[in-house]
């Protein structure tokens, strides 16, 4: 009975997130023309008013979402004036492909690629053998298999290009040192460790491009945004380094004092682990094939431009038909396609049209004047503009429980802003800064609701909400003055904050 009525309580507040985001979408569309907006922009705005309240209230299932939005384009912008010319119609057919434009972006064949490149690491094991080799020579004291489980998500970031993929190889192994040491689920060791599971992996998200899908749909719109610009693998890595170099260890110190675990812990998680690596047996030749393809990517992903024109979704492509061959092959299609969640790839697909259109129809440029005015960013420094935004968007995030959908909603707001601020004389580097801003996306670090893989590892059981919310207030704060310190120093110095 009380499942029944959980049922019901969460089947009523989808209606009312619904019904929300249907009123806010009418008052948009039928609200009178805006100076300086066209019909179109206004509708566009209107769309993703509506897309964010989707989001925020999880009123529809995400992929729903997806479609929903791609028909609104078509029929919404379809019927309004052209910006360009207010004498005809967008018309259905022009706007249908503005809706379906975004599956032909080069970072939605990345992001698929990558999800089965994910699901190919998962199918050999090599994710788990990678987690318990790890774990199994940390020792049996808590800080250092706290140590080892923040060590193995940074190791996976860089195989595994899916952050719930990444924590869900890693739950189950934590739970059975959990287990071994002969604690409760709602033991604070438990806590300790399945929150650093999640904690590294919202970290590494911004260390890794590949680790994350939001790093792609930032590569899709700042390539069709501001043509040309584009930002290698390479690139984001030395970027991004002093930021998860500083940051891992940051949130170990962090975690430990906040979820300290219980003065009787014994000993047994290192058995536990020796006796779960030696059930694994020796490495197959499937996962010695997965770890080599692994290795070469990695070199091929960090020469690119500079040693060759393959470019990372190319690469991904090219290694993930490797791991796909019959003999040579790892897995069968059938395999990886009941593995990947191609609800992700379609959202993240229609998110990046939606910025497209926003951009054509003009209105994230008349929202980015709005941003602008009301933030007083015309003159500001490029590290105001920096520290601004980027608390914008970590309070922002706080309705979002998809970081892909953050940035497909905000990340072409964020590029006209800075535009806008460029023509108004600063100094600002448009691209650079985006890619900063990019960062603040993935700052997952507050809520359980904000990531995915918060709620894989919140599903354990093994912490309640407030307790991940306690020390991740913490982390988040750590985590913004980092940026604003490498603002001021490390990307200044690459030449990514300046014009």
């Amino acid at each position: 009975m009380a499942a029944s009525a959980a049922e019901g309580g969460d089947g009523v507040r989808r209606w009312i997130g619904l019904g929300l985001a249907i009123a806010v979408l009418a008052v948009a569309v039928l609200a009178p023309p805006v100076a300086g907006l066209p019909v179109a922009g206004q509708r566009a705005i209107g769309i993703l008013l509506f897309a964010v309240v989707l989001w925020v209230s999880e009123a529809v299932d995400l992929t729903v979402s997806a479609f929903l939005i791609a028909a609104l384009i078509i029929v919404l912008v379809g019927s309004a004036p052209d910006p360009q010319d207010a004498q005809r119609i967008i018309g259905l057919s022009r706007a249908r492909d503005w809706a379906i434009a975004g599956f032909a972006n080069n970072a939605v064949a990345l992001v698929g690629a990558a999800l089965v490149f994910a699901a190919a690491v998962t199918a050999t094991g090599l994710d788990r053998r990678i987690a318990l080799a790890t774990l199994s020579r940390v020792g049996t004291r808590p800080q250092g298999i706290l140590a080892g489980t923040l060590a193995v998500g940074v190791l996976l970031a860089f195989l595994v290009p899916s952050a719930t993929a990444r924590v869900s190889a890693v739950v189950p192994i934590v739970l059975g040192i959990i287990a071994a040491f002969g604690m409760p689920r709602d033991s604070r060791l438990a806590a300790l460790l399945m929150i650093g599971s999640a904690q590294v992996c919202s970290v590494m998200n911004i260390g890794v491009l590949t680790a994350a899908a939001q790093n792609a749909t930032f590569l899709g719109l700042i390539g069709r945004a501001i043509p040309g610009a584009t930002v290698t693998w390479l690139d984001w890595f030395i970027a991004a380094a002093p930021f998860w170099l500083v940051m891992v260890p940051l949130t170990g110190l962090i975690l430990w004092r906040f979820h300290t675990p219980e003065a009787e812990v014994g000993a047994g998680g290192e058995g536990a682990v020796a006796r779960e690596l030696a059930a694994l047996g020796p490495m197959s030749g499937a996962e010695w094939r997965t770890l080599l393809t692994a290795a070469v990517l990695l070199c091929v992903w960090a020469t690119e431009v500079r040693l060759h024109a393959l470019d990372t979704a190319s690469s991904t492509m090219i290694a993930v038909t490797l791991l796909l061959l019959p003999r040579i092959g790892v897995m069968s299609w059938k395999q990886a396609q009941a593995s990947v969640p191609w609800g992700t790839l379609i959202l993240f697909a229609v998110g990046i049209a939606l910025g497209t259109v926003l951009v054509q129809t003009r209105g994230a440029a008349w929202m980015a004047g709005m941003i602008v005015d009301a933030f007083a960013l015309r003159h500001a420094t490029p590290f105001v503009i920096v520290a601004v935004m980027s608390a914008f968007l970590i309070v922002v995030h706080l309705g979002f429980a998809s970081a892909t959908a953050l940035a497909a909603a905000f990340i072409p707001i964020v590029i006209s802003v800075l535009q806008e601020v460029a023509r108004a004389g600063v100094p600002v580097n448009v691209a650079g800064v985006t890619m900063i801003l990019q960062f603040a996306v993935s700052f997952g670090f507050l809520l359980v609701v904000s990531a995915p893989q918060n709620m894989v590892a919140f599903g354990t059981g093994t912490f309640a909400a407030r307790d991940f919310t306690r020390s991740g207030v913490v982390i988040t704060l750590a985590g913004y003055a980092l940026l604003l310190l490498l603002t001021a120093t490390w990307w200044d110095w690459l030449g990514y904050v300046r014009g």
